[in-house]
C-alpha cells in the first residue's frame, strides 16, 4: 500500500505578521507567545488556517473527527477488558489505513507533559495551533506550565492525520494532529521562558515562566 504525504504546511503558513510583527516561523510565534509579546485568540490562529490551501488539503484528505479520536483513546487505554483485548489493534490497523506521512520540518504542539506512553505506544495527540496549547496548558496546572514543540525530522517516517472539527463548535479551535506511528521522539532542547510578572492568588505580583520543551519526531 502507498503511502501518500500531506503537504508541506508551515512553508505556505509562514511568514506570519502579528500586532505589525513579522515571525518566520511557528517557534518564533511561540516564543513571543510565552514572552507576552503579542496575544493571539486560539480561534484567530484557527482562521489562519482555514484560510491556507494546505490546511485545507489536509482537512479534505482526513476522513475522521473528534467522535474517532475519542473512542479510539478510550479504547486504547483500557487495559481489563480480555474478552475485547483485540479490538484495540483493529481499531488502530483501521486508523493507520488511513494515514499519512507528516511533511518534514513540520512544527506540532502539545500542552502539558508528554503522555508516559507516547514512546511506547507511538500514539499521541498534538495541535497546530500554539496559541490553542498554550490555552490548553494553562487550563492543566496550577505551577508550571510545560509546552512541548516537536519537529517532523525525518523524512516518511511519521504517520498520523488531521482531525476534522465540526466548524460551529469550540472544537474548532483545537486543528489536532493524531501522530500514529514513529521511530523516535527525542528530547533535544529544555529551557525556561520568562513570562514576566503575573497577579498571584493573594494579588501580588510573582515572576512566572514556562518550561518549553523541543522534541524531534522521526
Amino acid at each position: 500500500m502507498t503511502i501518500t504525504t500531506l503537504p508541506e504546511l508551515d512553508s505556505s503558513l509562514y511568514p506570519q505578521i502579528w500586532q505589525q510583527q513579522t515571525f518566520e516561523s511557528p517557534q518564533a510565534l511561540l516564543i513571543a507567545l510565552l514572552t507576552q509579546c503579542i496575544t493571539i485568540e486560539p480561534i484567530d490562529f484557527t482562521k489562519q488556517l482555514q484560510n491556507n490551501e494546505a490546511y485545507q488539503e489536509w482537512i479534505n484528505t482526513s476522513v475522521f473527527g473528534r467522535y474517532i479520536q475519542r473512542s479510539f483513546a478510550a479504547i486504547y487505554q483500557q487495559s481489563e477488558d480480555s474478552f475485547n483485548m483485540d479490538i484495540p489493534v483493529l481499531f488502530r490497523r483501521e486508523l493507520m489505513r488511513h494515514a499519512q506521512h507528516l511533511p518534514l520540518e513540520q512544527v506540532l504542539f502539545v500542552a502539558g507533559n508528554m503522555p508516559n506512553k507516547a514512546r511506547q505506544d507511538k500514539l499521541f495527540t498534538t495541535t497546530l495551533n500554539p496559541a490553542t496549547a498554550l490555552v490548553g496548558a494553562q487550563k492543566l496546572t496550577n505551577s508550571q506550565i510545560i509546552i512541548n514543540q516537536i519537529r517532523i525530522s525525518s523524512n516518511k517516517q511519521v504517520l498520523g492525520f488531521p482531525i476534522r472539527h465540526n466548524k460551529r463548535t469550540r472544537e474548532r479551535t483545537r486543528n489536532e494532529v493524531l501522530i500514529l506511528g514513529f521511530n523516535d521522539l527525542r528530547l533535544v532542547d529544555e529551557r525556561n521562558i520568562n513570562r514576566g510578572f503575573e497577579k498571584s492568588s493573594d494579588r501580588s505580583r510573582v515572576e512566572s515562566s514556562t518550561l518549553l520543551r523541543s522534541y524531534e519526531l522521526r
